[in-house]
């Protein structure tokens, strides 16, 4: 890992997008946690949240290394040991005053900081897995489950994604250093990888009793529109601080962002009201998340106009999409699945057809001239990571499930999760009456 001064204007950036990251996932609490029930909100919120704890204990531990380090087991994984609590991100001269500042850097900013960046990534996707099995898993397995996948699926597929040749090692991840998939800030490693793993593990936990015949509609829509707002706006330092510097590549992550998700809302209203006669405020808050789903990957390789394309795409496919469950009979309860696993998909292969050269990726698609092989090299990608995360998400799960169990009791599941898993209620719905009942100063 290189030394020197950092860049202040590019450090700045950073900073502002590691708080932006990691309000993705609050956010995301607020987002789901509106879309359940009333008696099983603060669960769902605690599944959220609880992935701050869980991710950041194991990435400071040896996390950071397994994504970032040197290739070890022919590039499965970095070298676990050699970042371990962040050994080698430390030390150095840190303010002029004792000599010209020289601390280890990633590009032009602290390693530090890039360090607590990436963490956000990995928080946030272990979260999203939660919304697949809202309302009936219990919060000890959640957490062990969270654990064991962060480690086993999303530090090696995030090694495979985001380590690039010389940024913080020698060799990095094989699938955008030797296959040449663009995947600008995790289309793959996050997207798709939570939403096959929420596919997995709705299938191994079961369905919600009374699934699909009794109505289990969210309780609080504007916790739901305030989640996406929050997810919109973390979203900005999620893509654009993927630039690792305030500059144009930033510049066109943000606008491309931005674009996409105001595009996939409108055609998922478009869709919602061709189909069901509503354009909903749930429509609106999934219809932007969609959009800003599929733009991760394409951020930095597609022009405006391209990104709309994307939003477009992604907000009518993945309206489309959450039907699924319906004739396939998996219960993924916050449609998981059909947000983040096709959005995900949708964004990653239309690189394949609508990036540009002109963009920082430097690639052109099929659209624009570029034949076929970038589509080809983004449907390996896909499918790599699909069955990557399938097989291992499906060990996991059915290995905690024959350890201690994975689905709440049945009586526990009808009172809601809130009261037997966290003895808390998220609303007091009792009657409050004025006055006193008891005797005053000189009687009744």
């Amino acid at each position: 890992m290189i030394t020197g001064a950092p860049d202040a204007g590019d450090t700045a950036w950073l900073l502002a997008s590691t708080a932006l990251v990691l309000l993705m996932t609050p956010g995301l609490a607020f987002f789901y946690g509106g879309m359940v029930r009333s008696k099983s909100v603060l669960n769902m919120m605690m599944m959220s949240l609880s992935a701050i704890a869980v991710v950041w204990l194991l990435w400071l531990v040896f996390g950071f290394s397994m994504v970032f380090g040197d290739n070890v087991i022919g590039g499965w994984i970095g070298n676990p040991l050699q970042y371990a609590g962040f050994e080698g991100l430390l030390g150095g001269v840190y303010t002029s005053a004792g000599g010209a500042v020289s601390i280890p850097l990633v590009g032009t900013v602290p390693a530090l900081v890039f360090a607590a960046f990436q963490a956000g990534f990995a928080m946030v996707t272990v979260a999203l897995i939660s919304g697949a099995v809202a309302d009936r898993m219990r919060f000890v397995p959640w957490v062990l489950f969270a654990a064991l996948w962060s480690t086993l699926v999303y530090f090696p597929v995030a090694h495979w994604v985001f380590s690039l040749d010389g940024l913080t090692s020698e060799f990095g991840g094989w699938l955008t250093n030797r296959l040449g998939a663009i995947d600008f800030a995790g289309g793959t490693a996050v997207e798709i990888n939570a939403g096959v793993a929420g596919l997995v593990l709705a299938l191994v936990v079961g369905k919600r009793r009374g699934w699909p015949r009794d109505p289990m509609r969210p309780h609080n829509l504007p916790a739901v529109m305030l989640g996406a707002g929050l997810l919109w706006f973390g979203w900005f330092g999620f893509n654009a601080g993927s630039s690792l510097a305030a500059d144009g590549v930033a510049a066109v992550a943000l606008v491309n962002t931005m674009g996409a998700g105001a595009m996939s809302m409108a055609a998922w209203l478009v869709v919602e009201k061709w189909r069901d006669g509503h354009a909903t405020s749930f429509g609106a808050a999934s219809g932007v998340v969609a959009g800003l789903v599929a733009i991760t990957p394409s951020c930095a390789a597609v022009t405006p106009i391209g990104a709309a394309a994307i939003g477009i795409a992604s907000g009518a496919l993945c309206a489309l999409a959450i039907g699924l469950k319906y004739r396939f009979g998996y219960d993924d309860s916050l449609d998981v699945v059909g947000v983040h696993l096709v959005g995900g998909i949708v964004g990653t292969l239309m690189i394949g057809l609508v990036a540009s050269a002109q963009m920082p990726a430097g690639v052109d698609g099929l659209f624009y001239g570029g034949g076929l092989h970038q589509l080809a090299v983004q449907a390996v990608a896909v499918v790599a990571v699909f069955v990557y995360c399938a097989v291992v998400t499906t060990g996991i799960a059915f290995a905690i499930k024959a350890v201690m169990g994975v689905r709440a009791d049945a009586q526990h599941e009808a009172d809601g999760l809130d009261e037997h898993e966290h003895a808390e209620s998220a609303y007091d719905f009792g009657v409050s009456h004025g006055g006193s009942n008891k005797p005053g100063l000189f009687g009744k």
